[in-house]
Order: structure tokens, then sequence, then C-alpha cells
């Protein structure tokens, strides 16, 4: 069995919980849940992304992120858009009165990146993010491999 302090997995899971945790503990008096920040950095990066593929994107059912987008629409957040090229679908986009709160909030992710980075040189800062950035492309380039192509691919990188 894996010792979860040992395993990336487990690490990598804890540690992106707690950067959650440790942000919406400072955002809480902004007024909006650790979900919600979610949707809106997810809509952000993704600004006029279809609902179906945020919820993909996110992880969640679409009914939970539906309801997500409810709350941010009637915070006046948010706002849904007919799809022009399929009329079953939204696509959702930030309003104007989300900027101020995106601008508010980015000292908070300062903090919050501060307290998790406390300790590290720039150089082990910038080391730790170009590692993470290797990970993160090593598994989307997986994600169009087999299994077996994916372990192929690992053992001759190996050699």
């Amino acid at each position: 069995m894996t010792d979860p302090d040992t395993s990336i997995g487990f690490l990598m899971t804890d540690v992106s919980r707690l950067l959650r945790r440790n942000f919406t503990r400072r955002a809480q008096k902004l007024g909006l849940s650790q979900g919600q920040w979610m949707t809106l950095f997810r809509i952000f990066r993704q600004e006029g992304v279809k609902q179906v593929t945020l919820a993909e994107s996110m992880e969640i059912q679409p009914i939970t992120l539906a309801r997500l987008i409810d709350s941010l629409q009637n915070a006046g957040l948010v706002d849904r858009r007919r799809d022009p090229d399929d009329r079953r679908a939204f696509r959702i986009y930030l309003t104007e009165k989300a900027q101020p709160l995106l601008k508010e909030v980015q000292p908070l992710l300062a903090e919050t990146k501060e307290v998790a980075l406390a300790g590290f040189s720039e150089k082990e800062k910038t080391a730790l993010l170009q590692k993470l950035s290797h990970i993160k492309q090593n598994l989307l380039d997986a994600e169009c491999l087999s299994p077996e192509q994916a372990t192929d691919r690992k053992i001759n990188k190996d050699d």
C-alpha cells in the first residue's frame, strides 16, 4: 500500500485542499463560498465557456454547477448567454460587477501564496512552478494515450 505521506497524488490533493481552505478563510469577508470562488476563477480563466464544459473541467455535476451559477447570477457577478451555435447550451461570462471583486481578492490570493511558499527562495519557487507545470503537461499528454502507451512512454523516457 502506498504511504500517503510520500505519494505525489495524496500530497498534491492535500496541498490543493489546504490552499483552497486557507484562501476561503481569508476571503470569507467577501461573502462567497469556496464553490462560488472556484466557479468565478474558472470563468475568469475561460470567459464564455459553455456551462457543460465548465462542469466537466471543475469535475462537478452539471446540476451542482447550475446552482452555483444561479447564486452568482443572482448576485450580479455572472451572466448566462445562449450559445449562438447551440440553442440548448449556455455560455457563462463575468459581469462588470465581478471585476472589482476579482481585484479585491488579489491581495488575499497573494497572502495565501506567501504563506504556502514561506521559506522558499525565489529560485526554489521558480523551480517548483516549473516542475508542477511539467507534471501537468505529462498528465495532459498521457490523456491522449492508452494506459499501455503511457506506460511505454514512461519506460522509454527512463532509458
